[in-house]
């Protein structure tokens, strides 16, 4: 195969390989600022696979648009999913673009680390299936902030988890539009602007006018793409070793740098506060994310919530081990090949970035075809994420500002869902127009940022309404906000934004994720205030901790589904 036909087989390198910094994870935030790319040769196979797709998807939305006429269809797809869907679509939320470029890279580069990675995120599935999962369908009809304002001040707490749900959700649109304006504009060769109004436009177009069972089925679409895909890929690898696991680590480890050290941990565990840092932003982040916990309310009942958890455990856990097979496979079926490399240099600079490694397996063993598929699948990744977290960011606009803050309960269901609707097509102009201004930026630390506020603002608040009885509204807004402006203002002071962004020569903060500092911080600020409110108020909410309880426990007096 000629370097020119390289060239143009892995045109979507170049910012596929972006993307993946990107939408990295924090631990691979690090990366470079993302100038403009150019326009390269077209993938066909994928462009095909992406409008059908596309094509797909707009018509579940027509169909998903006759059946919601109720906000709680619109927020909730009216409990009607069974717990082997939410699974999917849990698992389709969790399964970024970044799963699938960003950590079969970091396994291909560092080995073990990329594998601890990724249990560092699969250890927040247990949390939220033994200790929340029950109680937030038990709790909670739309929103999260549901089950925290449960016995406090609607109006006050309400207002916490709306802005830092929001705050969340934005960070988390900026790096996803950012990263998937260069690659559409790549695959089609259409000017980046252009291509942020696609992605816009087609995130509005599934949320305003499906809601919660458009955004549902769009995500167990591309789960199910991502699990073929990665899966055919893993199995065509392995075939090329007999489908032995010793073979893999014996020409993986003879042919890597690091030899045998690649299964032991290396870079990601030599600071031990930013690790555990990393760890815990991952594990209590997942268990904040907004987009992830409104899941829990699209079901019928709380042991659907449960499967829910189990199945989308499954699949993540299933999914990772995939990942950790493609990257040491890759070691040796892309590793050795100068095919693969600038210049031809084995050892060189990756055609596309060191990104592109699972491309580069997917050409190896499939072909163009697969390689589409797989281009395809990025794509569709992108969009079933802006979607859900739309979504999300309209549930909190319309449900908890303006129905509950607002109008105080006294808004109609049809007005309470016009305002969600503008609000979705509000988030996606507010989308498009952050993604043109952060086009050039390093914006990865974004979705560090994300996890961080999640772990420090929504988890300690969420978990302590839930088991602490002694939890009061003033102890919930204050504790929630300085979780929040605390894992703010650490970010801004890091190397990730101190340094690559704003352009200093050292970060004031040495360490690049805040949640080992800004979590327990969040957790002491909330009890300290709450066992010092002495009003009469914090005696009430205490007092009603009971009906809570039981509530949580039975289920009695929950929000029922309304469409199966």
């Amino acid at each position: 195969m000629s370097m020119t036909r390289n060239t143009a087989r892995f045109g979507v390198g170049a910012t596929l390989g972006a993307l993946a910094v990107l939408l990295a994870d924090p631990a691979l935030a690090a990366g470079p600022a993302l100038d403009g790319a150019a326009k390269q040769a077209t993938n066909w196979h994928a462009i095909a696979m992406f409008v059908a797709f596309v094509s797909l998807t707009l018509g579940i939305t027509y169909w998903a648009a006759k059946r919601t006429r109720s906000a709680a269809h619109f927020y909730t797809a009216g409990g009607g999913i069974t717990g082997l869907q939410n699974g999917l679509a849990i698992a389709g939320d969790y399964m970024s673009a970044a799963t699938l470029l960003g950590l079969t890279a970091m396994v291909y580069t560092t080995g073990y680390d990329g594998y601890i990675y990724m249990i560092a995120f699969f250890v927040g599935w247990p949390i939220i299936l033994f200790l929340m999962a029950e109680r937030l369908r038990n709790l909670g009809r739309y929103t999260f902030a549901d089950i925290t304002s449960y016995r406090l001040d609607q109006g006050r707490v309400r207002t916490m988890a709306a802005v830092s749900s929001l705050t969340v959700v934005c960070f988390y649109l900026v790096a996803q539009m950012v990263g998937a304006g260069q690659l559409i504009k790549l695959l089609f060769g259409l000017d980046y602007v252009y291509a942020l109004f696609i992605v816009g436009g087609l995130m509005m177009i599934y949320v305003t006018f499906g809601g919660m069972v458009a955004t549902t089925w769009v995500q167990i679409i591309k789960a199910c793409m991502l699990l073929v895909g990665g899966t055919l890929v893993m199995v065509l690898a392995m075939s090329r070793f007999g489908f032995s696991y010793a073979t893999v680590v014996n020409e993986a480890t003879a042919v890597h740098k690091l030899g045998f050290k690649l299964f032991q941990p290396g870079a990601l565990l030599a600071d031990p506060v930013n690790a555990v840092s990393l760890g815990i932003g991952l594990m209590f982040g997942t268990a904040g994310l907004p987009h992830i916990l409104m899941r829990f309310f699209t079901v019928s009942d709380a042991k659907a919530a449960r499967k829910s958890v189990l199945y989308a455990s499954g699949f993540v856990g299933y999914f990772f081990n995939v990942i950790f097979l493609m990257g040491l496979c890759a070691i040796v079926i892309v590793g050795t090949n100068p095919d693969f490399f600038e210049g031809g240099q084995i050892g060189g600079k990756i055609i596309g970035g060191g990104n592109m490694v699972v491309m580069h397996l997917a050409s190896a063993v499939g072909g163009d075809l697969l390689l589409g598929f797989l281009a395809a699948v990025a794509f569709a990744t992108i969009l079933a994420v802006v979607s859900g977290l739309a979504l999300a960011g309209a549930s909190a606009i319309g449900h908890d500002l303006y129905a509950r803050v607002i109008m105080k309960g006294k808004a109609t269901e049809q007005a309470e869902l016009r305002i969600s609707k503008f609000a979705s097509i509000g988030l996606g102009l507010v989308a498009i127009t952050l993604g043109i201004l952060f086009e050039k930026m390093n914006v990865a630390f974004m979705v560090g940022l994300a996890f961080g506020i999640a772990a420090s603002a929504n988890f300690p608040v969420l978990i302590l309404s839930m088991y602490w009885r002694g939890l009061t509204t003033r102890g919930a807004v204050i504790g929630g906000y300085t979780g929040l402006v605390c894992a703010v203002v650490l970010v801004v002071l890091s190397k990730l934004v101190w340094v690559q962004v704003l352009g200093f020569a050292k970060p004031i903060v040495p360490y690049d994720q805040p949640a080992l500092f800004s979590m327990p911080l969040a957790f002491l600020v909330t009890i300290v205030v709450s066992k010092l409110d002495r009003s009469r108020q914090a005696a009430a909410e205490k007092a009603a901790f009971e009906d809570q309880y039981v509530r949580a426990q039975t289920g009695f007096g929950a929000a029922g589904a309304t469409a199966h």
